[in-house]
């Protein structure tokens, strides 16, 4: 921690015992993060269909960061959010193929909360990382409530999962729950709170939504009253999913406040990326939207309320800020402890919060959209100042005089082109040496005995390759890739390969009907499943290869394997030796240490 935090969080403890009293320096936390809602997609930020009442209500009794920036998607900004370290750092610089783990030596909320006395607790998407040692039971959250991968249906989520009447996670555990998925995760979360009251504990309630993120599904109470005004269905049910989130977050401060738990709750509302589907309706003058690397891509709101803390009065902050300064805004804000020998890449934001008389130093932030094995340097790329973004290296705009990024003035003004360019160049120099550092699920921990690997994992050659989601899996177009996995203790593993997940327990040669559908657009689970006619299953790993015939209806083929504690790639494969030449890689496996 640096000397202008430790002179913000003196003066702020000082003010709030003179005002409010000691007990306030452990306040609880709500925070709210939703999934490809952009800047624009809010009423209150001047979208002309979409009402969002609750929302506007909070950001009317919020401090507002109105130039707070994130990753262009969605595992990439969980990763800095969670460890304050920039995302090429923290290691989910892509949302599949391996890629979207947080690297074992980044903190998290959790880790930093719980060892500082909180209840912490989890509930929605995680993505980063679905196996030990990354899953969020893993990290210091205490309760957790949970889909798989990066979205309700994708391959890591429980089968036919299509966001009613779902099974989540439960601390690792499959649970049955009724109902739509978001109401779910408020509900779920409502009860770990009262829980954590009951204990005399502080909270942390971190509640992240896979709404509005495609596959598009929704009660069609909220979305039907947006068709009807000549949207498109998959515009109309996007905004019905905002819609349901507002009604969520309204329901969940209404019950805080009765509680009595509103005053003394920090109340955070955010989004993880640009907008997905509500650009073509208003985009607040900005260009781009998921993904991108303009202003569009990765520029959300933020809205922050805390009453007791006096942080409930309608402001504006308009300096540059962004998502890997939230960890350690909450150390100061919440009397917690940073971890020892960690540097944060961001900065603590409690001077602004409190308009303290502390000089607030201009820097320059980079934020870039990867999505592939290792990182490339300058690749969809913003530097960002408060004037300043230069975009790919090449580009140059001033965001303050052209928020739509039309008017490139990188030719008349080559000596900030110059800078920032230097500045990205400081950056990456501190970043790259980790690229060659591959995280990897571990096997043989009692923690997670057996291990169910999926295709979403991956290292697959491109992203038309992966199998991310159950969809893909049904249709079982031809792909292959591997798992990068360490073995924690040499032993004895049996390793199956299998077609279908286990809690389907189909034969790996069989069709599939399809499944229900939901409200909305086509589910994954609509896609008919496909049957692979292979005779033979191939394991390898290391320098091991074997192969087993497939028979009768086998819903999986076992290798029992004595295992060296080491790192290997793992690859399975179904394949037949007749006239057909089927290959494709098992999208499932299952490591159990004997």
């Amino acid at each position: 921690m640096n000397h202008n935090c430790r002179i913000n969080t003196l003066l702020l403890f000082s003010w709030m015992i003179v005002f409010h009293g000691l007990e306030a320096a452990q306040p609880n936390v709500v925070f709210v993060i939703t999934d490809d809602q952009g800047y624009g997609d809010l009423s209150s930020h001047g979208n002309p269909v979409l009402k969002t009442p609750s929302l506007d209500a909070l950001r009317e009794t919020s401090i507002r960061l109105t130039d707070y920036h994130v990753s262009p998607t969605c595992a990439p900004t969980r990763g800095a959010l969670m460890s304050g370290h920039f995302t090429n750092r923290a290691g989910p610089w892509h949302t599949i193929r391996g890629r979207s783990f947080l690297r074992q030596t980044s903190a998290t909320w959790g880790d930093i909360f719980s060892e500082g006395g909180y209840a912490t607790g989890m509930f929605g998407k995680w993505h980063l990382g679905d196996n030990y040692p990354y899953r969020p039971e893993d990290r210091g959250f205490q309760e957790v409530v949970r889909h798989g991968g990066g979205g309700v249906g994708q391959t890591p989520d429980y089968w036919d999962n299509s966001y009613f009447d779902d099974t989540y996670f439960h601390n690792g555990k499959p649970q049955s729950y009724k109902g739509y998925c978001t109401d779910v995760y408020f509900r779920e979360a409502k009860r770990f709170i009262e829980e954590s009251v009951e204990a005399s504990k502080p909270f942390l309630a971190y509640i992240s939504t896979n709404a509005p993120h495609g596959p598009y599904h929704c009660p069609e109470k909220y979305w039907k009253p947006y068709l009807a005004q000549g949207m498109t269905e998959r515009q109309a049910i996007f905004f019905g999913m905002i819609a349901n989130i507002d009604e969520n977050v309204g329901a969940l401060r209404q019950w805080l406040r009765n509680k009595g738990l509103e005053k003394d709750t920090i109340f955070i509302f955010t989004t993880d990326n640009g907008t997905a589907s509500g650009r073509e309706i208003f985009n607040a003058q900005m260009r781009g939207q998921k993904g991108s690397e303009y202003e569009g891509g990765h520029r959300v709101p933020f809205f922050l309320s805390w009453p007791f803390g006096g942080l409930n009065n309608a402001r504006d902050i308009d300096q540059l800020t962004a998502h890997v300064d939230i960890l350690p805004t909450f150390i100061d804000l919440c009397g917690l402890k940073a971890p020892m020998d960690y540097a944060f890449d961001g900065r603590s934001l409690v001077s602004l919060l409190y308009d303290l008389p502390v000089p607030w130093s201009e820097r320059a932030l980079v934020t870039d959209s990867q999505r592939v094995i290792d990182p490339i340097k300058w690749r969809k790329s913003a530097v960002m100042t408060e004037q300043w973004r230069l975009v790919n290296g090449k580009e140059l705009y001033h965001i303050n005089r052209d928020p739509s990024q039309k008017n490139n003035l990188a030719a008349k003004r080559p000596r900030v082109v110059e800078t920032l360019r230097h500045e990205y160049d400081k950056w990456w120099d501190s970043i790259s040496p980790g690229f060659a550092v591959h995280e990897r699920v571990v096997v043989g921990n009692d923690a997670e005995n057996p291990a169910h690997l999926t295709g979403h994992d991956w290292l697959a050659d491109s992203d038309n390759a992966s199998p991310w989601h159950q969809g893909k899996i049904r249709a079982a177009k031809p792909s292959e890739g591997g798992w990068a996995i360490r073995v924690e203790q040499s032993a004895t593993y049996v390793i199956s390969l299998r077609r279908w997940p286990r809690e389907l327990s189909h034969p790996i040669n069989a069709d599939l009907a399809p499944g229900a559908a939901v409200p909305g657009l086509n589910a994954f689970r609509e896609t008919p499943g496909k049957g692979l006619g292979a005779t033979k299953a191939t394991l390898k790993i290391g320098n091991l290869t074997r192969t087993k015939p497939i028979v009768d209806d086998a819903e999986e083929i076992r290798f029992t394997l004595e295992l060296e504690e080491d790192d290997y790639l793992l690859e399975g494969i179904f394949h037949s030796d007749n006239e057909s030449g089927m290959r494709i890689g098992a999208y499932y496996a299952v490591i159990e240490r004997l």
